[in-house]
């Protein structure tokens, strides 16, 4: 009979944990180091205050969520661009694609999305591909919400050839308060679609530059998930050119 009561109570432990597991995202290894910081503060400061411990909790508990990094499922048709970041589309349009990657400066459409400080910050691949250029460009912190911040802010940029031969650019560009972009892959590297690749502190925006004759399929406003919102439709290269 304890058997069977301590097996049920493993089982119980068990389940609870999976559900924890299933709860609560993981985090981009990028937060490690603040979360454990902020652990370590919130024990020295329950010594002193426990208001003060508190505080330094909540704060603790605040970046921990800011680095999460849910689990996505990407949708499966390999015509479509996804969105890499959560947040809200703030821009559609046409412009040029960042100077840094040597490509021709015709217009592309370019979708836009906003990241507040409370969307997840990790940014995840648009399409399956070749990363064929990374470039990285200093600038400016302005508010990553105004028209101009794709072209003054610091950035950093990718160009990714799918297999039907379609170039995608995606751009991570810092804000006002965001003082640091992360990348994770390299030029030759092959990544599929919603793979994290990078992460911007804090607060930010992240610029996606479409292959001509795509449709877009999202408007101005509506909210993303990264890695698993479809942005666009990619035409056929035939039908392209």
């Amino acid at each position: 009979m304890n058997g069977t009561r301590r097996h049920m109570g493993s089982n119980s432990l068990g389940h609870a944990a999976a559900i924890t597991r299933e709860t609560l995202p993981p985090m981009h290894p990028a937060g490690r180091p603040f979360v454990l910081g902020g652990i370590a503060a919130t024990l020295a400061l329950r010594k002193v205050s426990a208001p003060l411990g508190v505080l330094a909790g909540l704060g603790t508990l605040a970046t921990a969520a800011f680095f999460r990094e849910p689990v996505r499922v990407p949708p499966e048709r390999s015509d479509l661009v996804v969105a890499a970041a959560d947040g809200t589309v703030s821009l559609i349009e046409e412009a040029a694609p960042p100077a840094e990657l040597g490509l021709s400066d015709e217009p592309r459409t370019r979708v836009s999305v906003f990241l507040s400080v409370f969307d997840v910050h990790v940014q995840r691949m648009p399409v399956t591909g070749v990363v064929e250029r990374a470039a990285y460009r200093p600038g400016k912190f302005l508010s990553a919400d105004l028209d101009k911040a794709s072209e003054d802010n610091e950035r950093n940029s990718l160009l990714v050839r799918t297999d039907a031969g379609h170039d995608v650019v995606v751009t991570q560009i810092a804000g006002l308060v965001a003082r640091r972009i992360v990348c994770q892959v390299g030029e030759g590297e092959r990544h599929q679609v919603g793979r994290t690749y990078g992460l911007i502190r804090f607060g930010s925006r992240v610029d996606t530059y479409l292959p001509h004759g795509s449709r877009v399929l999202v408007r101005k406003g509506q909210r993303t998930i990264g890695g698993e919102t479809a942005i666009a439709e990619t035409a056929p290269i035939a039908a392209r050119d």
